[in-house]
């Protein structure tokens, strides 16, 4: 990790840590070389006692009151940042907080550029990549699971497993290090089945990590569930129920939904993308094939597939309908059941509700089924950055391990390999010049991160 050195005297920053508009209380954040001293011009008392909240008059270079506000400092370098901070919690609004602003700008602080307090405790060694993306995921989480995976993450459950998973590739490569320095020391050369062994191991460490990968895009996104059935199935009406909300058009003339509508529900472990599908059927409506094109679409790339229709052998026929469209596994729904007695094991009505929280379990436990029991108290791979990173240092473990085996080139040849692969991890973690991937991390966090 790159340490603190790397922005010694960094200019002071200030932002809005809190939402802009109308608000009970507005926090601006200062930060950098000289934070203290330039606050210190506006705020009395002074001094103040670190990482305590004290109540204090804020003005400006006249000294005229611009508001009574609490105020903090974190002396660097035990602050987010790593650098001195102070905390200013004015009253909310828009008026007072961009006065703060405003004084502390003109006494020397620049605003802070969208992420640069994130920015600044990654350089600064207080975060690693891996975290600061935890981070931004905990703002973004609309679901429950991605928040509880967010908090995980932001712990350094991940980062202690990818280091973890670096050290085994170093310990390997030591292993080849030394069996070319000193091939004759003690019991002789390093065992052929050893090195084999401990990369079978490497590797196997590195496939169960990313076989977290479409779990963490399930936390992240949502299972995506596609409801399927002909027209007027009582597909959106399902749709609604669900979210308990009417978020699509219901009317009993066929062919109403021309397109898909995603809304997402977070009622059992593992947070679902409810698509709400145009009805399978031939047309020569232009329009109407578009949308059967859609669902075609949605089925293909779905996780589970719920097959409705209105009685046992309307299932029956969407069933088979959508047979040569998914993979996905297929729950069978009866709707409008309190219409009609129905054999199917999962029969709902939107009308009473009767069924809904059955299929909903239903849904989590095939979900569940096939992912796994969801224990997002384990690391998982949440973002394509990390995915990507894990599966080259697979494969660059994977290639020592072809060349070793053939035997076809040096050792020292086949352990650049391994180096490689290392060299992938520390880079996800953040532990080797990574300039360009701060650039692409911080752009999208909102400015007072």
């Amino acid at each position: 990790m790159t340490g603190a050195h790397a922005i010694a005297g960094a200019d002071p920053i200030v932002a809005l840590a809190t939402p802009n508009g109308r608000g009970a209380v507005a926090v601006v954040r200062l930060s950098g070389a000289g934070a203290i001293d330039l606050a210190a011009r506006h705020v009395s008392p002074w001094p103040l006692a670190p990482r305590e909240a004290t109540l204090c008059a804020i003005r400006d270079d006249a000294g005229e009151l611009l508001d009574r506000a609490l105020v903090t400092v974190f002396p660097a370098p035990r602050s987010f940042t790593g650098d001195d901070t102070v905390e200013i919690a004015t009253h909310g609004g828009a008026l007072i907080p961009a006065m703060v602003m405003g004084v502390l700008v003109r006494s020397g602080a620049r605003v802070a550029e969208p992420g640069e307090f994130t920015r600044r405790a990654v350089l600064n060694g207080k975060l690693d990549l891996v975290q600061a993306e935890a981070i931004g995921d905990l703002i973004d989480a609309g679901t429950n699971a991605m928040r509880r995976a967010a908090l995980v993450q932001l712990d350094g459950g991940l980062s202690r497993r990818i280091e973890a998973l670096r050290e085994q590739i170093i310990g390997l490569d030591a292993l080849i290090a030394y069996d070319i320095d000193f091939p004759e020391e003690d019991d002789g050369p390093v065992p052929r089945e050893r090195v084999r062994a401990a990369t079978a191991a490497v590797l196997d460490a590195l496939d169960t990590l990313l076989a977290t990968a479409h779990a963490g895009e399930i936390v992240r996104e949502g299972a995506l569930v596609v409801i399927a059935g002909a027209p007027n199935a009582g597909k959106s009406s399902l749709f609604n129920a669900l979210l308990g909300s009417a978020r699509a058009i219901v009317t009993e003339i066929p062919g109403t939904t021309r397109d898909a509508i995603e809304a997402t529900i977070d009622t059992g472990a593992w947070p679902v993308r409810l698509v709400d599908t145009a009805g399978l059927h031939e047309t020569t409506d232009t329009v109407e094939r578009i949308g059967i094109e859609v669902s075609t679409r949605y089925l293909a790339a779905a996780d589970v597939v719920l097959a409705c229709g209105e009685t046992d052998a309307d299932v029956a026929a969407t069933v088979n309908a959508i047979a040569a469209l998914t993979a996905a596994p297929v729950l069978r729904v009866r709707t409008k059941s309190d219409l009609a007695p129905s054999s199917e094991p999962l029969a709902v009505s939107a009308l009473s509700g009767a069924g809904l929280g059955a299929l909903l379990r239903a849904i989590d436990g095939v979900v569940g089924t096939s992912e796994g029991s969801l224990t997002l108290d384990a690391p998982i791979l949440t973002r394509e950055r990390q995915r990507s990173a894990v599966r080259a240092a697979r494969d660059e473990v994977t290639a020592f391990r072809n060349a070793w085996e053939r035997d076809d080139v040096p050792p020292t040849v086949a352990a650049v390999h391994l180096g490689t692969a290392a060299d992938a991890l520390a880079e996800l973690m953040g532990a080797i010049d990574v300039e360009d991937v701060l650039d692409h991390l911080f752009r999208t966090f909102c400015v007072g991160k």
